[in-house]
């Protein structure tokens, strides 16, 4: 099983929406910096992420473009 921690910048505010069945979701993008060496440009992975329910709701609350996070996926 392969796991990942992340930890970047939000690149937009969270959109927060709600299914037909009152069910909260949340999608926003992560920039992640890659590792580089001296002399190299520095570059970015735009990960995005889906978050569901209580979860979804406090990230559409609290985070906004530019913010700092971490994300974990075990």
């Amino acid at each position: 099983m392969n796991s990942w921690i992340g930890i970047g910048r939000l690149t937009a505010d969270p959109e927060l929406r709600y299914t037909q069945s009152n069910t909260a979701v949340c999608r926003f993008a992560l920039a992640v910096d890659r590792p580089f060496r001296q002399g190299e440009q520095k570059q970015a992975d735009f990960i995005r992420i889906t978050v569901f329910g209580k979860q979804a709701e406090n990230c559409g609350r609290y985070l906004a473009k530019g913010r700092q996070i971490g994300r974990a996926h075990v």
